[in-house]
């Protein structure tokens, strides 16, 4: 299931993408173990050399020619000199004619200003999702959906319960499991047998018909949250609803993760309009 369907220790199970939707499941109140590093990748080095120079710029704080850029830098001269006029044209460093020289640009302070923004912003969505957690007696998580096919857990909040489910921040997962991924699929304007496509990839912790899948995504579009009931792990019932964007795309969705049968139906359909009002919320704080 998606991320917000944390799992309480379920085993991992084979398929294509078996792999990372066991490593992403939820586990119960324990520390998360530590990232291993990720491996260096393919370096494209004029990228590299216009991040030291914007870098440079940035901590020298005065303007600079672009013959003493490139000589303190060890940068070639025509290279240094062609990467400063693309980052003048992207306007994140500022040319001056008259002295000939560069510094850093008011573009490169809105997009640290947009930066700071965004951090901010999430930090105004964490009073109701705190609020919601200790309310309810759950966790609550919001996720982030990533390109086309994924999403990322950005954030989580426990419950202040002596058992309750941890999930990591920074774990990713189809976007088409879980509570989540039936909110994101109705969606997406898939045909029948591309959704099919896309959902016999997938590998669940107790069998689950594609109708049936199909159901309930059709039955979260109508009410505006949806459910997991232990399909994604095993034991664990998540509950998400969406936080949409002001073109009225779901950006994130936020979902409480709990402990199967702990609730009946009345109680989950609670829990899911009160989801639903907090993505409502949310909105307003993250965009």
């Amino acid at each position: 299931m998606n991320p917000d369907d944390t799992a309480v220790k379920s085993a991992p199970r084979p398929g294509r993408r078996a792999a990372e939707a066991a490593s992403s499941k939820p586990r119960t109140v324990r520390p998360s173990a530590s990232p291993k590093p990720v491996s260096a990748g393919v370096t494209v080095k004029p990228v590299v050399n216009a991040v030291r120079i914007l870098r440079y710029l940035t901590h020298t704080g005065a303007p600079e020619r672009a013959a003493d850029i490139a000589r303190h830098l060890s940068i070639n001269p025509s290279t240094c000199f062609n990467i400063l006029r693309t980052l003048v044209a992207e306007d994140v460093v500022d040319f001056n004619e008259l002295s000939k020289t560069y510094s850093a640009g008011l573009g490169l302070a809105r997009l640290v200003e947009q930066l700071v923004t965004q951090g901010q912003r999430l930090q105004m969505a964490l009073p109701p999702m705190r609020a919601l957690a200790a309310q309810f007696g759950v966790t609550v998580t919001l996720w982030r959906r990533m390109g086309v096919d994924r999403i990322v857990l950005v954030h989580s909040e426990s419950s202040p319960t002596d058992l309750h489910i941890d999930m990591p921040a920074g774990q990713r997962l189809p976007m088409l499991m879980g509570a989540s991924g039936r909110l994101f699929v109705g969606r997406m304007g898939l045909s029948d047998e591309e959704l099919r496509d896309e959902f016999e990839k997938l590998r669940w912790a107790r069998p689950l018909s594609f109708e049936t899948y199909q159901r309930e995504m059709n039955r979260g579009r109508r009410r505006g949250w949806a459910v997991d009931d232990g399909y994604f792990a095993a034991g664990v019932l998540a509950i998400a609803a969406p936080v949409t964007d002001p073109s009225d795309n779901i950006a994130f969705t936020v979902s409480a993760v709990m402990i199967r049968g702990q609730r009946d139906e009345a109680q989950i359909e609670t829990l899911g309009e009160a989801l639903r009002d907090l993505g409502h919320r949310l909105r307003s704080a993250l965009f």
